[in-house]
């Protein structure tokens, strides 16, 4: 427990944490939209060989 109150106190950790936070979200929606856009690229793709 005072292993988190330090970094609590810390600046330099906070900081650091919210980093981290933030790269983490940016990851979760890179991977969200990642996915969806897969899906409609092979949709389309199946489409298109479909109507070849």
């Amino acid at each position: 427990m005072s292993f988190i109150r330090k970094l609590v106190r810390n600046n330099k950790a906070a900081t650091a944490i919210e980093y981290g936070l933030i790269a983490a979200l940016i990851a979760v929606a890179a991977i969200s939209a990642m996915g969806q856009m897969g899906t409609k690229l092979k949709n389309t793709f199946s489409k298109v060989a479909n109507n070849m």
